[in-house]
This record gives C-alpha cells, sequence and structure tokens, in this order.
C-alpha cells in the first residue's frame, strides 16, 4: 500500500525538519527523492545519507524556490536525467514573525516569494512535465495559521492561506490531465524552528490541541505520502490537516 517505487519525487526544502521527514518517508515507500536546498549543503547531504541508509536513494540539488529560471532549469534536469517526474512536494518556507505595525515591505515580498512564489513556479515547472505523462501529485505544505489565524504572524498566515487557493484553483485547472493537486496543513511540530520557543509557550500550545501533545514530522511526512500515491487518485483540491484538533 501506498506503494512508490519507480516514482520520481522533488521535495523543496527537504534538507531539515518537516521537508527531511517527507523526503525519507517517499523513499522508504521506493521513490528516487530529489532534496532541494537553499544553502545547507551539509544538512542536505546528512537527509540524503539517511534516505540511503533506509535503502533508498535519490540526490540533492541546490536552487532557490523563489527563482522561476532556477526552479525550472532544476525540474528540467532532473526529468531529463530520470525520464520523469511523478511528485512535487512544495514545503520549502520561510516566516518573518511580526505585529502588523511592525511589517517592513521586504518581509512581505521576501516571504511571499519564497512561500507562494516558490510553490507556483514550481508547480508550474511541473505541471508541463506531468501533463505529458497524464499524471502526477502535487502537494503544498500549508499551515495550521492559514486557517486560524495567530497574533505576530500576519505575513505568514497569509502566505500559507494563498496556497490554500492555489490548491483548489490548480485542481480545477488540471484534473483533466491526470494531476492531482493537495495541501497538507500542519499544526505545531516539532521541529528546529519550533525547538526555540520557550517552554511556557510550548505549553500554552499543547493546552490549545485537544491530542494534548506536539506532532512530528514524520506524521506530517505521512500524509504527504499518502497523497502522493496512487490510492489517493481519487483526492484533489483537498487540504488534510494534521493538527491535532487544533484547528477542526
Amino acid at each position: 500500500m501506498f506503494e512508490l517505487t519507480g516514482k520520481v519525487a522533488l521535495v523543496t526544502g527537504g534538507s531539515r525538519g518537516i521537508g527531511r521527514a517527507i523526503a525519507v518517508a517517499l523513499a522508504k515507500q521506493g521513490a528516487y527523492v530529489a532534496i532541494n536546498y537553499a544553502g545547507n549543503e551539509a544538512a542536505a547531504s546528512e537527509a540524503l545519507a539517511i534516505v540511503r541508509e533506509g535503502g533508498g536513494d535519490g540526490e540533492i540539488v541546490r536552487f532557490d524556490v523563489a527563482s522561476q529560471t532556477s526552479f525550472e532549469e532544476a525540474i528540467d534536469d532532473l526529468v531529463k536525467r530520470k525520464g520523469r517526474l511523478d511528485v512535487l512536494v512544495s514545503n520549502a518556507g520561510i516566516a518573518m514573525d511580526q505585529l502588523l505595525l511592525r511589517i517592513k515591505p521586504e518581509e512581505l515580498e521576501k516571504t511571499f516569494a519564497t512561500n507562494v512564489g516558490g510553490a507556483l513556479w514550481g508547480a508550474k515547472a511541473a505541471m508541463r512535465h506531468m501533463m505529458r505523462k497524464r499524471t502526477g501529485r502535487i502537494v503544498f505544505l500549508s499551515s495550521v495559521v492559514a486557517e486560524s489565524g495567530n497574533p505576530g504572524q500576519a505575513v505568514y498566515s497569509a502566505s500559507k492561506a494563498a496556497l490554500l487557493g492555489l490548491t483548489k484553483t490548480l485542481a480545477r485547472e488540471y484534473a483533466s490531465r491526470g494531476v492531482t493537486v493537495n495541501a497538507v496543513a500542519p499544526g505545531f511540530i516539532a521541529t528546529d524552528m519550533t525547538a526555540g520557543l520557550p517552554e511556557d509557550v510550548k505549553k500554552k500550545i499543547v493546552e490549545q490541541t485537544p491530542l494534548a501533545r506536539i506532532g512530528s514530522p514524520e506524521e506530517v511526512a505521512a500524509a504527504v505520502v499518502y497523497l502522493a500515491s496512487d490510492e489517493a487518485g481519487y483526492v484533489t483540491g483537498q487540504v488534510l490537516r494534521v493538527n491535532g484538533g487544533m484547528y477542526v
């Protein structure tokens, strides 16, 4: 079940945290995984080593997801060498948290260029190849705050909410070509990004979560594997919430 042998996947922001867990999970199911990273080659190489230790295979590929040209070149090169691209997981993202009155134009521009532009350019570059094969899976990583909101995250939550609209639109545009487009919206997940939060903040978040615990990157990855599989062939335009009941 959820077999991905013979499939080729690209995971953006795959060197750490949720992205790394997704890359490892896809490889464990048999996919060849290209792990994108922006600058930390050591972390990306470590992620690839974990993939290979688990019996999988893949590669690391460096490019800025906010650059349309770089994204297109990376995907075209991958398809040229591997013959196909079956799965695109758009996970790369940044958070520059500020209260509304403190937000600077450059923070808005950089966040949207990465979180929204990166997802859109990736989908555009991947879609040309997937359409020819009349099959493909695109998964965007959104967030619980896209639907619930969160003080101090106006720009981040807006960018993640934009991905939900993009998901539904692309699902309608390309369903006839055999390509499904879905989103996964994680809640509070144990990653390097959340590890630095004060303990009282973590405690408050856990108290607001019906399952009363922090989620793991592997639990998010499991949702992505499902959406990437043949078993999810009749699922498109949906948001799969992995948030412990934080938002229902």
